[in-house]
């Protein structure tokens, strides 16, 4: 079963990382309020992805995740930027 890392913008313009196995699900989530604790607030929301990476199990998944985490702002956004400049869209 796939598993995917992202990169939400929030609607407050902060950026939240995390990772799931249904991205529509997740989505809903997060933007109905019961998502994440960083994502509940009405001043982030709504979000929407910014970037999403797709790996073939969870553990991939939540270890790409703890790496993004680890990154500078910047370095977020130039994944981010990346996504754009090659014309993918999750």
């Amino acid at each position: 079963m796939a598993a995917y890392t992202y990169i939400l913008r929030c609607a407050d313009g902060t950026l939240y990382t995390g990772w799931t196995n249904d991205l529509e699900k997740r989505l809903a989530a997060h933007n109905s309020g019961h998502g994440a604790k960083y994502t509940r607030p009405a001043s982030r929301r709504p979000v929407a992805f910014a970037h999403v990476e797709e790996w073939a199990t969870k553990e991939e998944a939540m270890s790409r995740e703890a790496h993004i985490k680890r990154l500078t702002r910047e370095q977020k956004e130039a994944l981010i930027r990346n996504d754009e400049g090659d014309g993918k869209k999750e």
